[in-house]
C-alpha cells in the first residue's frame, strides 16, 4: 500500500506531465535562466542573521487535517505576516491535498517584500524552473522523494537561478543525504509522514548530526511561546509554521505570542 507521501509524488508527476504539454522542458528552462540571478539566495541570507527566524505558512489545507481555511484570504495572510515581522513566506502550490495554486505564490511574491518558499512535492526539475518564473526565492526538497543524486542535481539547478534549496529530512539517513548533496539548509520535520503523527523532540534527536555551518530549520507541531524556547536551546535557527498561524484569527498577535512579546 502506498504512503501518502507517494500517492502525493504520483499526483505531482501527472501534474508537472500535464504543464508540460502547456509549456515545454525547454521553453521553461530558457524563460527561467533568462531572469538572471538578481536578489541571490536572499531566503538563506535572511534565515542566517542572528536570533530566531519564522517562516510562516499560507496553507488552505492538508491531508491530516483537510480543509483548514475555507475562505482563505492568502493575499491578506502574506501581508499579514510580512506587518507582523516573518522572516520569510511559505507557499503552498500542491493543488490536490493540500488545495494550493501556482498562482497563489505569484501573487504573493509579488505583494510581500520578504522572501518567499515553494513548498511543493518536487519530483521533476521542471517545477525548479517554474519556481524562479513564480517568483520563489527558495524551493523545497524532500529526502524522503529524492535520492542523494538527485538532490545534489537539483541544487546545483538552484543553484544556476540564485534560488535556496530546503533540503527535509526525517532521520540520520536522510541528514546524511542531504548533506552529502551539498544542502547548505536543512529542515527536519517533526511529522512522521508515514502516520501523520508528531513529535518536536524529533529535531532534538537530530540536530546533533546537523553541522553548525548549516542552516537548522525545525517545521510542525510548534504552536507555543516554549515551544519556540526550548527550540532555541537547541541553536535551531529557524522555524516553519503552518496550521498555527493558519488557525489564528489575529496572525499579528500570534506571532508576537510565540515570540514572547505578547
Amino acid at each position: 500500500m502506498k504512503s501518502i507521501l507517494e500517492t502525493i509524488a504520483d499526483d505531482t508527476r501527472l501534474r508537472v506531465a500535464k504543464a508540460k504539454k502547456e509549456i515545454s522542458f525547454e521553453d521553461i528552462r530558457d524563460q527561467a535562466l533568462e531572469m538572471g540571478r538578481e536578489q541571490t539566495f536572499i531566503f538563506e541570507d535572511v534565515l542566517r542573521q542572528d536570533g530566531m527566524s519564522f517562516i510562516c505558512e499560507c496553507k488552505k489545507a492538508s491531508p491530516s487535517k483537510g480543509i483548514i481555511s475555507e475562505a482563505f484570504p492568502y493575499i491578506k495572510i502574506a501581508k499579514s505576516y510580512e506587518a507582523a515581522g516573518a522572516t520569510c513566506i511559505s507557499v503552498l502550490t500542491e493543488p490536490k491535498w493540500f488545495m494550493g495554486k501556482n498562482a497563489y505564490l505569484k501573487e504573493i511574491t509579488e505583494t510581500v517584500n520578504i522572501p518567499c518558499l515553494r513548498k511543493d512535492f518536487i519530483v521533476d526539475e521542471y517545477m525548479i524552473y517554474e519556481a524562479k518564473l513564480l517568483g520563489a526565492h527558495a524551493v523545497l526538497l524532500i529526502c524522503a522523494l529524492l535520492n542523494t543524486a538527485t538532490i545534489k542535481k537539483y541544487i546545483e539547478i538552484c543553484d544556476k537561478l540564485g534560488l535556496s534549496a530546503l533540503v527535509e529530512a526525517h532521520d540520520k539517513e536522510e541528514i546524511n543525504a542531504a548533506i552529502a548533496a551539498g544542502a547548505r539548509i536543512i529542515g527536519i520535520n517533526n511529522r512522521n509522514l508515514k502516520d501523520f503523527t508528531v513529535d518536536i523532540h524529533t529535531s532534538e534527536r537530530l540536530k546533533q548530526y546537523v553541522p553548525d555551518s548549516i542552516i537548522f530549520i525545525t517545521e510542525s507541531g510548534i504552536k507555543t511561546h516554549e515551544d519556540i524556547e526550548f527550540l532555541q536551546t537547541l541553536g535551531v535557527d529557524a522555524v516553519l509554521i503552518g496550521e498555527t498561524f493558519m488557525r489564528a484569527d489575529d496572525k499579528k498577535a500570534m506571532l508576537h505570542k510565540l515570540r514572547g512579546l505578547a
